[in-house]
Order: structure tokens, then C-alpha cells, then sequence
């Protein structure tokens, strides 16, 4: 069995709503996630009503991804 090469240490903090505050090692900024436009309606959040509108972690998975 190989040896573990690494270990992400990150913390997550939950805002109001879908809004959440990441803390990820080689970031120096924390980074924000939320919802936006269809993500929102999929999770019955009117859009218009979100305090602010951010990338939510698929638009972050998918540009990791395709990179």
C-alpha cells in the first residue's frame, strides 16, 4: 500500500443560507461560496433575494476539472 502524499487541512464556515466562508491552504483570502441564477432556483432560492450571489462549489469543481 503507498504512503498518503497529502492532507488538505480546510475549514468551512456556514453564513446565512447557502452562503459559506472556505479557509484553504495556499489561499491567503478566504474563499466564498454561495449560489447564483439556476442553482438557486434548482434549490428553491429565489435569486433576487440572496444577499450575495457567489460561485457555488460545482462552478469550482467543474473549472478544476476542465483545467
Amino acid at each position: 500500500m503507498s504512503n498518503v502524499v497529502y492532507v488538505s487541512k480546510s475549514r468551512i464556515e456556514r453564513r446565512e443560507g447557502p452562503l459559506r466562508i472556505a479557509h484553504l491552504p495556499g489561499e491567503s483570502k478566504p474563499v466564498i461560496y454561495s449560489v447564483h441564477g439556476a442553482i438557486a432556483e434548482h434549490y428553491k432560492i429565489d435569486p433576487a433575494k440572496l444577499k450575495e450571489s457567489h460561485s457555488s462549489t460545482i462552478d469550482y469543481v467543474i473549472s478544476a476539472t476542465a483545467g
